[in-house]
Protein backbone atom coordinates (compact mmCIF):
# COMPACT_ATOMS: atom_id res chain seq x y z
CA UNK A 1 0.00 0.00 0.00
CA UNK A 2 1.05 3.50 -0.69
CA UNK A 3 0.04 6.69 0.87
CA UNK A 4 -1.28 9.41 -0.97
CA UNK A 5 -0.07 13.40 0.42
CA UNK A 6 -3.08 15.47 -0.66
CA UNK A 7 -0.93 18.14 0.59
CA UNK A 8 -2.93 19.26 3.90
CA UNK A 9 -5.83 20.96 1.90
CA UNK A 10 -9.30 21.43 3.53
CA UNK A 11 -11.69 22.33 0.53
CA UNK A 12 -14.05 19.73 0.05
CA UNK A 13 -14.61 20.45 -3.79
CA UNK A 14 -10.45 20.03 -3.95
CA UNK A 15 -10.60 16.63 -2.13
CA UNK A 16 -13.38 14.83 -3.83
CA UNK A 17 -11.96 15.81 -7.29
CA UNK A 18 -8.58 14.58 -6.00
CA UNK A 19 -9.73 11.39 -5.21
CA UNK A 20 -11.47 10.69 -8.14
CA UNK A 21 -8.57 11.87 -9.94
CA UNK A 22 -6.33 9.29 -8.35
CA UNK A 23 -8.39 6.75 -8.25
CA UNK A 24 -8.59 7.08 -12.26
CA UNK A 25 -4.91 7.93 -12.98
CA UNK A 26 -2.50 7.49 -10.28
CA UNK A 27 -3.57 3.76 -9.83
CA UNK A 28 -0.57 1.48 -10.22
CA UNK A 29 -0.12 -2.34 -8.78
CA UNK A 30 -0.41 -1.12 -4.95
CA UNK A 31 -3.10 -0.23 -3.34
CA UNK A 32 -3.37 3.82 -1.98
CA UNK A 33 -4.37 5.21 0.69
CA UNK A 34 -5.90 8.89 1.08
CA UNK A 35 -6.65 11.06 3.85
CA UNK A 36 -8.09 14.26 3.79
CA UNK A 37 -9.92 16.63 6.45
CA UNK A 38 -12.79 19.45 4.86
CA UNK A 39 -13.86 22.54 6.51
CA UNK A 40 -17.69 22.15 6.76
CA UNK A 41 -19.41 20.98 4.48
CA UNK A 42 -22.36 18.36 3.56
CA UNK A 43 -21.36 15.54 1.32
CA UNK A 44 -24.46 14.54 -0.66
CA UNK A 45 -24.77 10.74 -2.10
CA UNK A 46 -24.14 9.97 -5.88
CA UNK A 47 -27.93 9.52 -6.32
CA UNK A 48 -29.32 11.85 -3.55
CA UNK A 49 -32.25 14.70 -4.05
CA UNK A 50 -29.45 17.43 -2.55
CA UNK A 51 -32.47 19.76 -2.19
CA UNK A 52 -34.72 17.26 -0.04
CA UNK A 53 -31.62 16.53 2.39
CA UNK A 54 -30.05 19.68 3.12
CA UNK A 55 -31.59 22.70 5.26
CA UNK A 56 -30.68 25.39 2.95
CA UNK A 57 -30.99 28.16 4.96
CA UNK A 58 -28.68 26.63 7.91
CA UNK A 59 -26.21 26.02 5.16
CA UNK A 60 -26.15 29.67 3.66
CA UNK A 61 -26.43 31.09 6.91
CA UNK A 62 -23.30 29.37 8.11
CA UNK A 63 -21.21 29.19 4.87
CA UNK A 64 -21.39 25.03 4.82
CA UNK A 65 -20.76 24.07 1.56
CA UNK A 66 -22.44 21.30 -0.66
CA UNK A 67 -20.69 18.97 -2.57
CA UNK A 68 -21.76 15.30 -4.30
CA UNK A 69 -19.81 12.64 -4.32
CA UNK A 70 -19.08 9.62 -6.62
CA UNK A 71 -20.09 6.84 -3.72
CA UNK A 72 -23.81 6.34 -3.20
CA UNK A 73 -25.11 6.06 0.26
CA UNK A 74 -26.57 9.30 2.61
CA UNK A 75 -25.78 12.65 2.79
CA UNK A 76 -22.90 13.25 5.48
CA UNK A 77 -21.45 16.18 7.37
CA UNK A 78 -17.54 17.07 7.08
CA UNK A 79 -16.06 19.22 9.24
CA UNK A 80 -12.21 19.99 10.86
CA UNK A 81 -13.03 17.88 13.81
CA UNK A 82 -13.52 15.00 11.02
CA UNK A 83 -11.16 12.72 9.25
CA UNK A 84 -11.45 11.27 6.00
CA UNK A 85 -10.18 8.08 4.68
CA UNK A 86 -10.27 6.56 1.18
CA UNK A 87 -8.53 3.28 0.62
CA UNK A 88 -8.33 2.64 -3.68
CA UNK A 89 -7.60 -0.78 -5.23
CA UNK A 90 -7.96 -2.46 -8.44
CA UNK A 91 -8.95 -5.55 -6.49
CA UNK A 92 -12.23 -5.35 -6.94
CA UNK A 93 -13.93 -8.48 -7.24
CA UNK A 94 -15.94 -10.16 -4.02
CA UNK A 95 -15.05 -6.36 -2.42
CA UNK A 96 -18.12 -4.31 -3.53
CA UNK A 97 -19.72 -3.47 -0.45
CA UNK A 98 -17.99 -5.44 1.86
CA UNK A 99 -16.98 -2.53 4.04
CA UNK A 100 -15.05 -5.26 6.58
CA UNK A 101 -12.42 -5.80 3.73
CA UNK A 102 -10.78 -2.28 4.37
CA UNK A 103 -12.41 -0.70 7.44
CA UNK A 104 -10.23 -3.40 10.06
CA UNK A 105 -7.10 -1.44 10.39
CA UNK A 106 -9.06 1.84 11.39
CA UNK A 107 -11.37 -0.04 13.84
CA UNK A 108 -8.23 -1.97 15.73
CA UNK A 109 -6.65 1.69 16.20
CA UNK A 110 -10.31 2.70 17.55
CA UNK A 111 -10.61 -0.63 19.97
CA UNK A 112 -6.91 0.59 20.85
CA UNK A 113 -7.99 4.07 22.29
CA UNK A 114 -10.84 2.36 23.84
CA UNK A 115 -13.73 2.99 21.65
CA UNK A 116 -15.67 0.18 21.60
CA UNK A 117 -15.74 0.53 17.56
CA UNK A 118 -17.70 -2.40 15.20
CA UNK A 119 -18.59 -2.74 11.75
CA UNK A 120 -22.45 -2.60 11.75
CA UNK A 121 -25.59 -1.46 9.74
CA UNK A 122 -25.12 -1.28 5.99
CA UNK A 123 -21.82 0.55 5.47
CA UNK A 124 -21.34 2.41 8.93
CA UNK A 125 -18.85 1.99 11.95
CA UNK A 126 -20.90 1.94 15.17
CA UNK A 127 -19.41 2.70 19.09
CA UNK A 128 -21.98 1.48 22.05
CA UNK A 129 -24.61 1.37 18.86
CA UNK A 130 -24.00 5.33 17.82
CA UNK A 131 -22.28 5.68 14.28
CA UNK A 132 -18.82 7.77 14.12
CA UNK A 133 -18.33 6.51 10.78
CA UNK A 134 -19.92 6.34 7.26
CA UNK A 135 -18.85 4.36 4.49
CA UNK A 136 -19.36 4.51 0.95
CA UNK A 137 -17.78 2.96 -2.50
CA UNK A 138 -17.34 3.38 -5.73
CA UNK A 139 -15.95 1.29 -8.72
CA UNK A 140 -15.09 1.10 -12.23
CA UNK A 141 -14.74 -1.96 -14.54
CA UNK A 142 -11.09 -2.36 -12.73
CA UNK A 143 -10.90 -0.31 -9.56
CA UNK A 144 -12.25 0.99 -6.81
CA UNK A 145 -12.42 2.94 -3.38
CA UNK A 146 -13.95 2.11 0.06
CA UNK A 147 -14.14 6.04 1.92
CA UNK A 148 -15.59 6.70 5.21
CA UNK A 149 -15.86 9.60 7.87
CA UNK A 150 -14.28 9.26 11.59
CA UNK A 151 -16.47 11.79 14.18
CA UNK A 152 -13.33 12.61 16.50
CA UNK A 153 -14.52 15.95 17.28
CA UNK A 154 -17.46 17.51 14.51
CA UNK A 155 -19.77 20.19 15.65
CA UNK A 156 -23.03 17.71 15.77
CA UNK A 157 -25.15 20.54 16.75
CA UNK A 158 -24.49 21.59 13.02
CA UNK A 159 -24.62 18.18 11.69
CA UNK A 160 -28.37 18.56 13.26
CA UNK A 161 -29.46 21.33 11.95
CA UNK A 162 -27.41 21.03 8.58
CA UNK A 163 -29.18 17.92 7.03
CA UNK A 164 -32.99 17.18 6.76
CA UNK A 165 -33.16 12.97 6.83
CA UNK A 166 -36.68 11.84 5.66
CA UNK A 167 -39.09 10.23 7.66
CA UNK A 168 -38.54 6.95 6.32
CA UNK A 169 -34.76 6.67 7.23
CA UNK A 170 -35.87 7.97 10.75
CA UNK A 171 -38.48 5.15 11.46
CA UNK A 172 -36.65 2.38 10.13
CA UNK A 173 -33.53 3.29 12.26
CA UNK A 174 -35.87 3.51 15.36
CA UNK A 175 -35.08 6.86 16.71
CA UNK A 176 -35.75 10.27 16.83
CA UNK A 177 -33.35 12.59 15.70
CA UNK A 178 -29.85 12.50 13.63
CA UNK A 179 -28.52 13.63 16.90
CA UNK A 180 -29.62 10.43 18.85
CA UNK A 181 -27.91 7.77 16.74
CA UNK A 182 -24.26 9.67 15.44
CA UNK A 183 -21.61 10.47 18.46
CA UNK A 184 -18.08 11.55 18.11
CA UNK A 185 -14.85 9.23 18.92
CA UNK A 186 -14.31 12.22 21.68
CA UNK A 187 -16.76 10.70 23.83
CA UNK A 188 -15.42 8.00 24.45
CA UNK A 189 -11.89 8.39 24.81
CA UNK A 190 -10.27 8.66 28.28
CA UNK A 191 -7.95 11.41 26.88
CA UNK A 192 -8.38 14.12 24.20
CA UNK A 193 -6.59 13.46 20.69
CA UNK A 194 -6.48 15.62 17.47
CA UNK A 195 -7.02 14.55 13.91
CA UNK A 196 -3.77 14.63 12.98
CA UNK A 197 -3.06 12.27 15.93
CA UNK A 198 -5.74 9.68 14.67
CA UNK A 199 -4.41 9.60 11.10
CA UNK A 200 -0.89 8.98 12.36
CA UNK A 201 -1.94 5.80 14.52
CA UNK A 202 -3.67 4.20 11.56
CA UNK A 203 -0.77 4.76 9.33
CA UNK A 204 1.49 3.01 11.97
CA UNK A 205 -1.49 0.60 11.83
CA UNK A 206 -0.85 -0.22 8.43
CA UNK A 207 2.83 0.52 8.03
CA UNK A 208 3.85 -0.58 10.86
CA UNK A 209 5.62 3.04 11.46
CA UNK A 210 5.16 7.12 11.62
CA UNK A 211 8.21 7.75 10.02
CA UNK A 212 7.01 9.31 6.69
CA UNK A 213 10.67 8.07 5.08
CA UNK A 214 10.04 4.49 5.73
CA UNK A 215 6.27 5.18 4.76
CA UNK A 216 5.75 4.79 0.51
CA UNK A 217 4.81 7.73 -0.42
CA UNK A 218 2.82 8.90 -3.58
CA UNK A 219 3.97 12.34 -3.97
CA UNK A 220 1.21 14.31 -6.60
CA UNK A 221 3.32 16.87 -9.10
CA UNK A 222 1.92 20.25 -10.45
CA UNK A 223 0.36 18.91 -13.15
CA UNK A 224 -1.79 16.02 -10.51
CA UNK A 225 -3.15 19.17 -9.27
CA UNK A 226 -3.70 21.55 -12.25
CA UNK A 227 -5.94 18.22 -13.27
CA UNK A 228 -7.22 17.40 -9.94
CA UNK A 229 -8.56 21.36 -10.08
CA UNK A 230 -9.69 20.91 -13.37
CA UNK A 231 -11.84 18.11 -12.45
CA UNK A 232 -13.27 20.55 -9.90
CA UNK A 233 -14.20 23.10 -12.31
CA UNK A 234 -15.61 21.13 -15.08
CA UNK A 235 -17.74 18.82 -11.90
CA UNK A 236 -17.72 19.22 -8.39
CA UNK A 237 -17.66 22.92 -8.09
CA UNK A 238 -20.32 23.42 -10.56
CA UNK A 239 -23.89 23.41 -9.54
CA UNK A 240 -25.11 20.84 -12.11
CA UNK A 241 -23.10 18.14 -10.02
CA UNK A 242 -24.36 19.30 -6.89
CA UNK A 243 -27.76 20.17 -7.15
CA UNK A 244 -28.77 18.97 -10.67
CA UNK A 245 -31.95 19.51 -12.29
CA UNK A 246 -34.79 17.67 -11.13
CA UNK A 247 -37.53 16.86 -13.90
CA UNK A 248 -41.13 17.56 -13.76
CA UNK A 249 -42.91 14.24 -12.58
CA UNK A 250 -46.81 13.27 -12.07
CA UNK A 251 -46.07 9.30 -10.65
CA UNK A 252 -43.76 9.50 -7.34
CA UNK A 253 -43.41 6.68 -5.03
CA UNK A 254 -40.51 5.60 -2.26
CA UNK A 255 -39.77 2.90 -0.48
CA UNK A 256 -36.81 1.98 2.30
CA UNK A 257 -35.05 -1.53 1.93
CA UNK A 258 -32.27 -2.91 3.49
CA UNK A 259 -30.48 -1.92 0.62
CA UNK A 260 -31.81 1.85 0.97
CA UNK A 261 -34.41 4.15 0.19
CA UNK A 262 -35.06 4.14 -4.11
CA UNK A 263 -37.17 7.26 -4.66
CA UNK A 264 -38.70 7.29 -8.23
CA UNK A 265 -39.97 10.23 -10.21
CA UNK A 266 -41.85 9.82 -13.10
CA UNK A 267 -42.68 11.96 -16.09
CA UNK A 268 -45.81 10.14 -17.94
CA UNK A 269 -46.97 11.49 -21.39
CA UNK A 270 -49.21 9.83 -23.36
CA UNK A 271 -48.79 6.54 -22.09
CA UNK A 272 -45.46 6.91 -22.26
CA UNK A 273 -41.90 7.26 -20.25
CA UNK A 274 -40.82 10.85 -20.83
CA UNK A 275 -38.75 11.83 -18.21
CA UNK A 276 -37.71 9.70 -15.47
CA UNK A 277 -35.01 10.25 -11.78
CA UNK A 278 -34.19 7.57 -9.25
CA UNK A 279 -33.09 9.25 -5.96
CA UNK A 280 -31.97 7.34 -3.02
CA UNK A 281 -29.31 6.37 -1.02
CA UNK A 282 -29.13 3.21 -1.89
CA UNK A 283 -25.32 1.67 -2.73
CA UNK A 284 -25.36 0.11 -6.25
CA UNK A 285 -22.03 -0.50 -8.29
CA UNK A 286 -23.51 0.62 -11.83
CA UNK A 287 -24.64 4.08 -12.69
CA UNK A 288 -28.59 4.44 -12.13
CA UNK A 289 -28.63 7.17 -14.94
CA UNK A 290 -28.03 3.84 -17.27
CA UNK A 291 -31.44 2.81 -15.74
CA UNK A 292 -33.01 5.75 -16.38
CA UNK A 293 -31.89 5.67 -20.19
CA UNK A 294 -32.91 2.57 -20.51
CA UNK A 295 -36.60 3.10 -19.28
CA UNK A 296 -37.14 6.52 -20.84
CA UNK A 297 -39.53 6.21 -23.99
CA UNK A 298 -41.01 3.03 -23.20
CA UNK A 299 -44.51 2.75 -22.73
CA UNK A 300 -45.66 2.91 -19.30
CA UNK A 301 -47.36 -0.53 -19.02
CA UNK A 302 -46.07 -2.62 -15.85
CA UNK A 303 -45.00 -5.57 -18.47
CA UNK A 304 -42.86 -3.43 -20.66
CA UNK A 305 -41.41 -2.69 -17.90
CA UNK A 306 -41.32 -5.93 -16.42
CA UNK A 307 -39.52 -6.55 -19.63
CA UNK A 308 -36.83 -4.43 -19.45
CA UNK A 309 -35.66 -4.94 -16.38
CA UNK A 310 -35.45 -8.53 -17.01
CA UNK A 311 -32.26 -7.77 -19.09
CA UNK A 312 -30.41 -5.81 -16.25
CA UNK A 313 -29.53 -7.31 -12.64
CA UNK A 314 -31.30 -4.50 -10.04
CA UNK A 315 -28.54 -5.38 -7.41
CA UNK A 316 -25.72 -3.72 -9.92
CA UNK A 317 -27.85 -0.74 -9.33
CA UNK A 318 -29.81 -0.54 -6.00
CA UNK A 319 -27.35 -3.16 -3.97
CA UNK A 320 -29.75 -5.65 -1.80
CA UNK A 321 -33.20 -5.14 -3.45
CA UNK A 322 -35.49 -7.41 -5.72
CA UNK A 323 -36.25 -7.18 -9.09
CA UNK A 324 -40.17 -7.40 -8.64
CA UNK A 325 -39.02 -4.51 -5.04
CA UNK A 326 -37.84 -2.03 -8.07
CA UNK A 327 -40.78 -2.78 -10.36
CA UNK A 328 -43.66 -1.89 -7.95
CA UNK A 329 -41.93 1.21 -7.12
CA UNK A 330 -41.66 2.02 -11.00
CA UNK A 331 -45.38 0.59 -11.57
CA UNK A 332 -47.17 1.31 -8.36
Amino acid sequence: MIFVDNGGHIDAHLNLALEEYVLRHKMASDDLLLFYVNSPAIIIGRNQNTVEEIAADVVAARGIRVVRRVSGGGAVYHDLGNLNFSFMTRDVSGRFNRYDKFNGPVVDVLRELGVPAEIGGRNDILADGRKISGNAQFATSDRMFSHGTLLLDSDLDDVTAALRPKPGKIESKGVKSIRSRVANISDFLSAPITVDELRERILERIFGTRDRTRIPTLTLDEADWRAARELLESKYGTWAWNYGQNPACNVQCARRFPGGEIDVRLDIQQGRIAGLRIFGDFMGRADVRELEARLCGLAYERDVVAGALSAVDPTDYFGNVSREDVLNILCP
